[in-house]
């Protein structure tokens, strides 16, 4: 499946822009993004790196936490996500206190039981939001720029630290709830439904639709970005590794900032003498995925127009 594919195909929801810091995850993502408008496709591109550029790539403020229109292309919206917000949202998705009356007096006699908050922090924020667009049908497709290698690994790890954080908290539940009965019955509180254990069993199934929208190839598509480096190449296979381990599926690698052949210029015919080297490794290592190059810009990928020319460059539109 080449990257015109990925962007073009209908079915695909998730499209996860990923690799190194400073490899060219952003303008990816976005490029990908102003495509999948430009094709009338409902898109939102959103950042989950902690240090976002998502604003300076599109040369728009989309700072706040807030879905913002981009101005200048048809049904595109942008986001970066807000520490505090997207936490208290992520923590409404996993059902508020969904430990329930249990949950809060255990807390009180054993501090943090067993390590059982919930896990992540950024990574949380960004889980949550595959969480509520995996629901939400207000958009065709949500392209992700995500962070640098490590923390994204510790994303695609969340489904499952979930489900245990989870079956923990539920099995305490279990151990706890006559206890609570018989306390309740004692000062009258016997009445009030308790909702905290629905939201639970509704959360856990909400993870469990997210492993299996990740997982299927014609849902999900995680584009790897990098550089013709030998530091990126092992990140890279790193990257991979976990994918495969996870099934999420990455069948795309865009090799960007490939210097341009220029006899005059004797630091640029060394320094694409290493690129070359390294791109015959890269070309033997993944010779079963697809592989995108991209050359170096004589300037920075900012705006639209350049976000525009990338994307064709993506798509084999423009060499």
């Amino acid at each position: 499946m080449t990257l015109k594919d990925v962007i073009y195909k209908d079915s695909i929801k998730f499209i996860l822009s990923g690799g190194k810091g400073g490899v060219g995850k952003t303008s990816c993502a976005g490029a990908m993004a102003v495509l999948s408008a430009q094709q009338g496709y409902r898109t939102l591109v959103l950042s989950t790196d902690p240090a976002h550029s998502l604003s300076d790539s599109f040369d728009q403020n989309l700072a706040g936490g807030e879905v913002i229109p981009i101005q200048g292309v048809d049904n595109l919206w942008g986001m970066e996500i807000s520490t505090e917000k997207g936490m208290a949202e992520f923590q409404s998705a996993m059902g508020g206190g969904a430990g329930g009356p249990e949950m809060q007096m255990a807390s009180q006699f054993m501090g943090d039981v067993g390590g059982m908050a919930p896990p992540g922090s950024d990574e949380a924020m960004a889980f949550g939001k595959i969480l509520e667009f995996i629901e939400d049908s207000s958009y065709d497709r949500v392209i992700f720029d995500t962070a640098p290698t490590g923390h994204t690994l510790k994303l695609l790890e969340l489904p499952e630290l979930l489900d245990s954080w989870l079956g923990k908290i539920l099995t305490l539940r279990q151990r706890l709830s006559s206890m609570m009965s018989g306390l309740k019955s004692m000062f009258g509180g016997g009445g009030e439904e308790d909702q905290s254990w629905e939201m639970l069993q509704q959360t856990k199934e909400k993870i469990k639709a997210a492993r299996i929208e990740l997982a299927d190839e014609e849902v999900t598509q995680f584009v790897v970005v990098m550089i013709p480096e030998a530091m990126a190449v092992f990140e890279t296979q790193r990257l991979l590794a976990s994918l495969h381990a996870w099934n999420i599926p990455a069948n795309n690698i865009i090799i960007n900032q490939l210097v341009p052949e220029n006899p005059d210029c004797q630091f640029c015919h060394k320094r694409r003498q290493m690129q070359q080297s390294n791109m015959e490794d890269i070309r033997e290592l993944y010779q079963d995925m697809d592989l995108t190059e991209v050359p170096l810009f004589n300037q920075e990928i900012r705006g639209i127009e350049g976000l525009t020319r990338l994307g064709k460059i993506l798509i084999g539109e423009d060499k």
